[in-house]
């Protein structure tokens, strides 16, 4: 019986071959990953725009919110975000940068929800909030950088 099988752990073409796809696997991942984001940040502006023009239009209360985050959630059991909190961030996010609606949201879109969430409730003005979030577009900083570059009063320091 003859041994068909070869030892590729010393094989420069294949451990070059096998880091190429390796990068193009990550590459994929990432890709996908932007844009799992973008679609997520796009149905969460979608939520507040429709959340502020009924809450305006029907004179509802915020209570509104504790009712759609139960009616949400009990039909969407599989996804993730419907939380009475989460609905109120998606609301108070949405009126934040309301006014800057193109600009803004094609920033968003760019960055984690968790990024959104940390600058809307640390920053008040949304001139600031933009630089921050194209700083961490451009610098691709995780939640815990820009939370520091906010603490360090970075915007101020550079403007």
């Amino acid at each position: 019986m003859t041994n068909n099988h070869i030892s590729f752990h010393n094989n420069k073409e294949y451990l070059d071959f096998v880091r190429i796809l390796k990068g193009k696997i990550r590459n994929a991942q990432l890709k996908a990953a932007l844009s799992v984001n973008t679609q997520l940040i796009e149905l969460y502006w979608m939520l507040g725009s429709h959340l502020t023009s009924q809450m305006e239009s029907c004179k509802w209360g915020a209570k509104v919110i504790d009712q759609l985050s139960i009616d949400l959630s009990t039909e969407f059991k599989e996804l993730r975000g419907f939380s009475r909190s989460n609905l109120y961030s998606i609301y108070k996010w949405y009126n934040f940068y309301k006014e800057e609606n193109e600009i803004v949201q094609q920033l968003v879109g760019q960055i984690p929800w968790g990024h959104n969430i940390l600058i809307t409730t640390k920053i008040k003005e949304v001139k600031k909030a933009i630089w921050y979030i194209q700083r961490t577009i451009g610098n691709s900083w995780s939640r815990s950088i820009l939370l520091h570059q906010i603490d360090l009063k970075l915007y101020e320091r550079q403007e």
